[in-house]
């Protein structure tokens, strides 16, 4: 499985949900799916099977918000890390089912009764583990866990501060965000199927007859993620990619280094869809995206993508990252977000940033945006990068 593929992303999706919605469901089958047809480790198996009797009982009331069972989130980041592994390591396949235990699966948010029939099918999990192995497995649920009052910068800064001493926190993060990145399409079928977008590109600047992008289909229904919310996710892994490679965390880890690839070509991608669908649905004039691909382009060769930068009217992108997305008020976040989304050219503008950002990652080992610390976002000059 080609770990940024949407389509196999979704085929994946579908067989859990298929086999989770079973009137019966063999464990087995689920777990076979998870691993992705790799051996379980001798004597797992059954930590592995009341793990997801665990997840069932206490994610059964919960949705994701594009719909679906909410255990599918956990499942899917612990197929795309086994994907990614050579060989199965329990502790971090563990860790990933569960990382969201401490954040999500809390006592307020369940009836009494069930909360406690819940926890006491967690005690039975946990009683199949020795001492050691039951304390570092907590301890790398709660590293995983994001605290109420933690900024997402601040979190994924003391999780990265983390990993000098527990570097497989940093691969169960990527396949989190990887799962996150995918998780936001509720279509059966990739839209970029069958279209090549640097060709689509090429012809706009080059070829003069070139008549535009024409989708296939009719414009999607509306969903409950749109397209500034995609891109939001977007940011968030510029976010953590960039502390990652700030602090130099990867070191040589095959895992880490496949799954952080991986996020950089699925936010691609992701960016990618925003601009073809735009192109084809909202800002259809020929002449009108060439302008506009020719004012990115000039923008991105003067070294705009590099740092993040403070806003400047003369320049739209200029202040992009810190306008639109950099709220810890959620309702001020929301706001700019359907601003954003209203604002078409500024949405293509955006995702081609995007595109060139996650490009720099892929082609220049220290590449990271300049601004982005644990601390926050802070702007930074723009320096020139054009030859």
């Amino acid at each position: 499985m080609c770990l940024y593929d949407l389509n196999a992303f979704l085929r994946l999706s579908a067989a859990l949900n298929y086999q989770l919605s079973a009137a019966a469901v063999g464990r087995q089958s689920v777990l076979d799916t998870i691993m992705g047809g790799k051996p379980i480790p001798a004597g797992a198996k059954k930590l592995f099977a009341d793990a997801l009797d665990y997840l069932q009982m206490a994610y059964a009331p919960k949705r994701r918000r594009l719909g679906p069972m909410a255990i599918l989130h956990p499942l899917r980041a612990t197929a795309l890390l086994a994907r990614s592994s050579a060989e199965l390591d329990v502790a971090d396949l563990l860790s990933m089912m569960l990382h969201d235990k401490m954040e999500d699966l809390t006592s307020e948010k369940y009836e009494r009764d069930y909360w406690e029939q819940i926890e006491q099918r967690f005690e039975k999990f946990l009683r199949r583990m020795d001492e050691q192995a039951r304390w570092f497995l907590m301890e790398r649920i709660d590293f995983l866990a994001k605290k109420k009052k933690d900024t997402y910068y601040a979190y994924i800064g003391r999780l990265v501060g983390q990993a000098t001493r527990t570097p497989e926190l940093i691969r169960v993060k990527l396949a989190d965000r990887l799962d996150n990145t995918l998780d936001m399409r509720i279509e059966i079928q990739d839209p970029l199927e069958g279209v090549d977008f640097y060709e689509h590109m090429f012809q706009l600047f080059f070829v003069n007859s070139y008549r535009g992008y024409v989708p296939c289909l009719e414009h999607p229904a509306p969903a409950p993620i749109d397209g500034a919310q995609r891109m939001y996710e977007l940011f968030k892994n510029v976010v953590t990619l960039s502390l990652i490679r700030q602090q130099k965390a990867i070191r040589e880890d095959d895992v880490a280094q496949k799954l952080f690839d991986a996020i950089c070509h699925a936010s691609i991608r992701e960016a990618q869809r925003v601009v073809m669908h735009v192109f084809g649905y909202h800002y259809k004039e020929v002449r009108d995206q060439r302008q506009l691909l020719l004012e990115v382009l000039e923008y991105c060769r003067r070294g705009g993508v590099h740092a993040v930068t403070e806003v400047d009217e003369r320049q739209r992108l200029d202040g992009f990252i810190i306008e639109r997305f950099d709220h810890h008020s959620s309702p001020a976040r929301r706001k700019q977000l359907e601003s954003l989304y209203s604002d078409k050219e500024l949405m293509v503008e955006g995702a081609l940033a995007f595109i060139v950002i996650f490009l720099s990652f892929l082609n220049e080992p220290n590449f990271f945006l300049n601004g982005i610390s644990a601390d926050g976002i802070y702007t930074m000059p723009r320096t020139s990068t054009a030859s």
